[in-house]
C-alpha cells in the first residue's frame, strides 16, 4: 500500500467528519425533544457515522509515515473516540439499557454488522512496547528469583516400592506384548502374500482383459474423486460447508510484510523528527532570537508611551499570572488595557472585603430566602418548562474534533506533497512551531527587564506618586498577611504509608505475594460471538431481547479498552471507575478481563477473597495492602484491579464453609477505593460474579456503577464457536460433521461447556485418524451429556436480579410510564364526549 492511498483515506475520513460536524448541532442550540424514538435514531446515526470515521482514522494512524501528519490524525482520533463514548452514554441515559440495536440503521447507512465492531487502536500497545517488554522482564526476573513458575507445579504422588515395581512390570509386559503382536502380524501377512502368489496361475491371464479391468478401476476412482470435489465445491458455494483455506494466502503474507516495514519507516521518521526539533530550535534561538528580543522591547516601550499620552501616567506592568506582555499584544488600545488592570484591582479589593462580610452572613441569607420565596413560583414554572423533553448534554470532545478538522483544512488539505516521496517531516512547519516556543521563552526574559525599566521610569518621573504607592502597597501587604492568618484552613492529607520505599520494591512485594499477576495473552477478538439480528424487531413487539456476545464485546471496548488506553478519553469523557461482569459459569468473564489487560497493556491486581486468604491480616494490614495497590496502579497505569467472586464481598450471610476465608474484608474499603480513583488515574475496578443474587444488592451497586449481564450464547454464536474452536484444535470440518445440528443441540450450554467437549474428544490419536475416519457430530454428545447446561430457572434468576439494579428499575419505570400515557389513546378511559353521550342515553331511557 502506498502513501497516496492512506492520504486518500485520510481525506475521505476528514470529509465525512466535516459533514457530520455540520449535522451535529451544538447542544446549547438544540431545543428539548419529546419524541424519544426520533432522538434515539439521531443518536444512533451519529454513533454509527463516528464509528465508521474512527475505523478509517485508526487505519491511517497505524500506517501513515509522515510524523507531523500522524500527530494531526492522533488529535482527531482521540476526539472521535471520546465522542463515541459520550454518545453511548447518551443512549444509555435515554433508553435505560446498556444494549442497543441498530438493525434498521445499518440498512439505511448501507453498513454490515461487522462495521459495528469497535476497533481497538493498535498504538495503545505498540507505542508502549518498550516499557511493556521491560515490565515483562522484571516480572520474569522476580518470579525466577523466588522460584515461582507461571504454572503451578503438579502434585507428586508418593507410593511404596512394591507398587512402583508392579507398575514397571505391567508396562514392560505390555510393551513386549505389543512388539510380539506386531512381529506375528508381519509373519501372517507374509504367509498370505505367498499363498496368493502360489494360487495365481499366469497362464490363465489375458492381457486384453487385464487392461480392461485396470482401466475400469482407474476410471471409477477418477470419477469418484471428481464427483466428491464437485459436491464439496457446491456445498461451499451454498454455504453449507466452510472452505478449507490455508492459514494465510500469499497476498495476505505480503500485506503483513508491507505493514511491518511501514512501521519500521515510521520509527525512523520519528527519530529524525525528534532530532530536528532540537536542532531547529537551537538555530531559531541563535538566528532569530536577538531580533525577537529587540522587537518585543520596542513594542513594550511604545505601549508605555501610548499609555502615558492617553492616561497621563505610566501603566502597571501585567504580572506573570495575568500573562505578562501577552495581554499587551492582544490588539487592544492603551485605554482598554488600563481599564482591565483597574478592574482586576477592584476585584482584588472586593475579595478582601468579602472576607469581612462572611463573618455576619445571616442578613444576606435572610434576604436571599425572601427573594427566593417571592420568585419561587416563577422559578418552578421555568424549571418545569425546561424539564419537558430531552436535551443532549454538552460535549467535551466536539471542540477537539472541530479543531482537528480545521487544522486539516488549513494546513494539510491543500498542501502539495508530490515532491515529498519519502514522507519526511516538513522543516517549515517545525520552524514556525519552534519560533513560537522561542518567542515565549524570550518574552519571559524581556518581561523581567521591562518591569525593571518601568520602575526606573516611574521613579524618575513620578517620585512623589511612587512613594505614596509604595506606602499603600506596604499597608495592603500587611492586610493580606492578616487575611491569610484568619483564612488558613489546612486540608488533611492522606498519609503515605510507603514513603520510604520505591515503586520497584512495592512492585516486587505485590508479585511475590501473588497480588500482581501476569494476564493471559488474549485479544478481545478471540471472544467469539455473532450479532443479534432480531433485537429491533423484538423491542418493537415489547419483548426485551437477550443481548448477544457481540454486544458484550462492544461494551468492554467502550467502557474499558478506550478509556484505559487513552488518557484524553479517560480524563474528559464519562468517568467509569468500576465495572461488574455478571453471568453464569463458563460465559467468558475472566477471558474478557484478560483481554482488557492485553489490549491496553494494563497491570492486573488480583484482590479476590480467595487470593487474600491469610495475607496481610488485621485492619491495618488490609489498609497497607490497598495503599500499595493504588500507589503502584497509579504509577504504572493503566491498571486493572480484579475482584473475582464479587458477590462474596457483599454476602448477606457468610456460609460456614467460607468463614475462615473472611470474604467481607474489603466491604467497607471498596467504596473508598472507587471514590479515590480520579479522572487522571487510568485505573479500573473490575468484578466478576456468577451468583450476584447472593449479595446485598444495595451495597453491590454502590461500588459497581456499570453492570454488564453476560448471557449464554445464542444459536448464531454457538455455530461460530463450534466452527472456530474445532479448526483451532486441528479438526477437519467436512460434510460429515453437521455443525448446525451441534449448535442446535447445545442450546443452553456455554462457551466453557463447548470447549470442554471439544478437548475431551479431540485427542492426538483421534486427530491422526481423521483421514480414515472423519469426525461426526455424535462423538461430542456423550461429553456434553456429562455436563449440566444453564437451565431456564437460572436464566430467569439472572434476569430478575438485573431488573432490581438501578438501571433495570429505571427501565421498568419508563416502560410503565409509557404504557400509562398510551392507555388514553387506546380508548380504555372514556373522554368527556363519551360521558355526555351516556348521560343523554340515560335520559332517553
Amino acid at each position: 500500500m502506498s502513501h497516496s492511498l492512506y492520504s486518500r483515506i485520510w481525506a475521505e475520513a476528514q470529509g465525512a467528519l466535516g459533514d457530520l460536524l455540520e449535522d451535529e448541532i451544538p447542544p446549547e442550540q438544540l431545543r428539548p425533544q419529546k419524541d424519544r424514538l426520533q432522538v434515539f435514531q439521531t443518536l444512533a446515526t451519529f454513533y454509527l457515522r463516528y464509528l465508521h470515521i474512527f475505523r478509517r482514522l485508526e487505519e491511517v494512524y497505524d500506517q501513515i509515515v509522515h510524523p507531523q501528519k500522524r500527530r494531526a490524525v492522533r488529535h482527531v482520533l482521540e476526539g472521535v473516540m471520546g465522542r463515541l463514548v459520550e454518545l453511548k452514554n447518551e443512549m444509555v441515559e435515554l433508553e435505560f439499557s446498556e444494549f442497543h440495536y441498530f438493525d434498521d440503521m445499518l440498512q439505511d447507512l448501507k453498513m454490515t454488522p461487522e462495521d459495528l465492531e469497535v476497533p481497538i487502536p493498535r498504538y495503545f500497545v505498540r507505542e508502549r512496547m518498550k516499557a511493556l517488554k521491560e515490565r515483562e522482564k522484571m516480572l520474569a526476573h522476580i518470579l525466577s528469583k523466588s522460584g515461582q513458575l507461571d504454572q503451578a507445579p503438579l502434585p507428586v504422588q508418593t507410593m511404596s516400592v512394591e507398587r512402583a515395581i508392579q507398575l514397571l512390570q505391567v508396562s514392560e509386559r505390555a510393551r513386549q506384548g505389543r512388539l510380539r503382536a506386531s512381529f506375528m502380524k508381519e509373519i501372517w501377512q507374509e504367509e498370505q502374500r505367498k499363498s496368493r502368489g502360489e494360487n495365481c496361475s499366469h497362464a490363465d491371464l489375458d492381457p486384453h482383459q487385464a487392461a480392461i479391468l485396470i482401466q475400469k478401476v482407474w476410471r471409477g476412482y477418477r470419477q469418484r474423486k471428481k464427483t466428491s470435489k464437485e459436491r464439496l465445491e457446491e456445498m461451499i458455494f451454498l454455504g453449507m460447508v466452510a472452505p478449507q483455506l490455508p492459514v494465510l494466502s500469499p497476498a495476505q503474507q505480503r500485506a503483513q510484510q508491507v505493514e511491518s516495514s511501514r512501521r519500521q519507516v515510521q520509527d525512523q521518521r520519528e527519530t529524525e523528527y525528534q532530532q530536528a526539533l532540537v536542532t531547529i530550535k537551537q538555530s531559531v534561538h541563535l538566528v532569530d532570537g536577538p531580533d525577537i528580543k529587540e522587537t518585543l522591547q520596542e513594542q513594550i516601550r511604545q505601549w508605555f508611551l501610548e499609555c502615558r499620552d492617553a492616561t497621563g501616567k505610566f501603566p502597571d506592568f501585567p504580572s506573570a499570572e495575568d500573562g505578562g506582555s501577552i495581554s499587551i499584544f492582544a490588539q487592544k488600545t492603551p485605554e482598554q488595557v488600563a481599564a482591565e488592570l483597574a478592574a482586576k484591582q477592584q476585584e482584588k479589593e472586593k475579595k478582601q472585603s468579602k472576607g469581612k462580610k462572611e463573618k455576619n452572613p445571616s442578613k444576606q441569607q435572610k434576604e436571599k430566602k425572601g427573594k427566593a420565596k417571592g420568585k419561587g413560583g416563577k422559578a418552578d414554572t421555568v424549571k418545569e418548562e425546561e424539564e419537558k423533553g430531552w436535551k443532549m448534554s454538552p460535549s467535551n470532545f466536539l471542540p477537539t474534533v472541530a479543531e482537528g478538522a480545521k487544522l486539516y483544512r488549513e494546513v494539510w488539505q491543500t498542501r502539495d506533497e508530490s515532491q515529498n516521496i519519502a514522507q519526511c517531516f516538513d522543516p517549515q512547519l517545525v520552524r514556525e512551531e519552534k519560533r513560537m516556543e522561542v518567542e515565549e521563552e524570550i518574552r519571559v526574559q524581556v518581561d523581567e527587564l521591562m518591569r525593571q525599566e518601568l520602575k526606573n521610569l516611574k521613579f524618575t518621573v513620578d517620585r512623589d506618586k511612587g512613594k505614596k504607592k509604595k506606602k499603600a502597597k506596604k499597608a495592603s501587604k500587611k492586610k493580606k498577611k492578616k487575611g491569610k492568618k484568619g483564612g488558613k484552613k489546612k486540608k488533611k492529607k492522606e498519609k503515605d504509608l510507603t514513603a520510604d520505599r520505591t515503586i520497584e520494591s512495592l512492585y516486587e512485594e505485590l508479585v511475590l505475594e501473588g497480588i500482581l499477576i501476569r494476564p493471559l495473552n488474549i485479544k478481545l477478538s478471540d471472544y467469539l460471538g455473532e450479532y443479534s439480528f432480531l433485537g429491533t424487531s423484538l423491542r418493537q413487539a415489547n419483548v426485551e431481547p437477550m443481548p448477544s456476545l457481540s454486544d458484550v464485546r462492544q461494551l468492554i471496548a467502550l467502557y474499558g479498552v478506550l478509556p484505559l488506553g487513552s488518557q484524553c478519553v479517560h480524563e474528559q469523557g464519562p468517568l467509569t471507575r468500576s465495572l461488574l461482569l455478571a453471568g453464569p459459569s463458563g460465559v467468558g468473564k475472566k477471558m474478557l478481563l484478560h483481554a482488557l489487560c492485553t489490549e491496553t497493556g494494563a497491570n492486573l491486581f488480583n484482590l479476590s477473597p480467595s487470593n487474600l486468604t491469610g495475607k496481610y491480616p488485621s485492619r491495618s494490614g488490609l489498609q497497607y495492602l490497598l495503599h500499595m495497590v493504588l500507589k503502584v496502579a497509579r504509577q504504572l497505569q493503566p491498571s486493572v484491579i480484579w475482584i473475582g467472586d464479587a458477590e462474596k464481598t457483599f454476602y448477606k450471610k457468610v456460609p460456614k464453609v467460607e468463614k475462615e476465608m473472611e470474604p467481607k474484608r474489603l466491604k467497607k474499603d471498596l467504596a473508598k477505593v472507587v471514590k479515590s480513583i480520579k479522572a487522571e488515574d487510568r485505573v479500573l475496578l473490575v468484578g466478576t460474579s456468577q451468583r450476584p443474587f447472593d449479595a446485598d444488592l444495595k451495597a453491590l451497586c454502590k461500588v459497581y456503577k456499570k453492570i454488564i449481564l453476560i448471557p449464554r450464547p445464542d444459536y448464531a454464536s454457538r455455530f461460530i464457536l463450534w466452527k472456530e474452536l474445532l479448526v483451532e484444535r486441528g479438526a477437519q470440518v467436512g460434510p460429515t460433521l453437521d455443525l448446525s445440528s451441534l449448535a442446535k443441540v447445545t442450546d443452553g450450554y456455554t462457551q466453557g461447556h463447548i470447549l470442554q467437549a471439544i478437548r475431551s474428544v479431540l485427542s492426538s490419536r483421534r486427530l491422526s485418524q481423521q483421514t480414515k475416519r472423519p469426525l461426526t457430530a455424535l462423538e461430542f454428545i456423550p461429553s456434553l451429556a456429562r455436563q449440566d447446561p444453564i437451565y431456564k430457572e437460572e436464566e430467569e434468576a439472572f434476569k430478575a436480579w438485573y431488573s432490581r439494579t438501578p438501571l433495570g428499575k429505571r427501565r421498568a419505570r419508563a416502560a410503565k410510564e409509557s404504557e400509562e400515557t398510551a392507555q388514553p389513546s387506546k380508548g380504555k378511559k372514556p373522554g368527556k364526549g363519551q360521558k355526555k353521550e351516556t348521560a343523554g342515553e340515560k335520559k332517553k331511557k
